[in-house]
């Protein structure tokens, strides 16, 4: 069983994969405390994997690509049966992750890494994306373990002016590699 915060239908408004349709299964539960966390995990549902399958075809049946957040998805055991589950109704499963635990994931599976205090150095090998969380200066310490990646995205923490304007003037200062992500689902007002 799988401790869910909520499911929805909406857009990815952050990374790569910016403005396509995705559902967001965001699982309750961290292994971090991080003080600019955003998820609210007052609203919890234990569910089985075959269920959050149903939420999910009740959301959208065509939508392909189901985006599993939290918290951090990685920490319940059950989150590679869900990965499986979700792959077995012909989805396509991206996973954001602070990158701290050890998991191995299916090859077609995207993973994006988002580091906070720390990272597992597989997980950042592992990573087919990353996004530093800018807050008051950009976090230089985890670019070392992603120089396979050809782009950076630097993520301004809640969009706050100041972030962006730090953001900003470091892929102005490196470009070619980073690039400027900024949360547009919150810009337009969608979850």
């Amino acid at each position: 069983m799988l401790h869910v915060v909520e499911i929805f239908y909406t857009i990815q408004g952050e990374g790569t994969w910016t403005g396509t349709p995705a559902i967001f299964v965001r699982l309750a539960g961290c292994n971090l405390s991080c003080d600019f966390c955003d998820t609210d995990y007052a609203l919890r549902r234990v569910m089985s994997a075959e269920q959050i399958v149903h939420a999910v075809r009740e959301a959208s049946p065509t939508c392909p690509m189901v985006v599993l957040t939290g918290g951090e998805p990685l920490a319940q055991t059950e989150s590679l049966s869900l990965v499986d589950a979700l792959r077995a109704d012909g989805r396509r499963v991206h996973i954001e992750s602070n990158g701290t635990m050890l998991t191995p994931l299916p090859d077609d599976v995207w993973l994006c890494v988002s580091p906070k205090e720390r990272v597992d150095a597989r997980m950042a090998a592992r990573a087919n994306e990353v996004k530093l969380i800018v807050d008051g200066g950009v976090p230089e310490e985890h670019l070392a373990l992603f120089e396979h990646l050809p782009t950076v995205l630097l993520q301004p923490e809640g969009n706050k002016p100041r972030n962006v304007e730090i953001a900003l003037q470091y892929a102005q200062k490196h470009p070619g590699r980073f690039r400027l992500s900024l949360q547009t689902h919150k810009l337009i007002g969608v979850p």
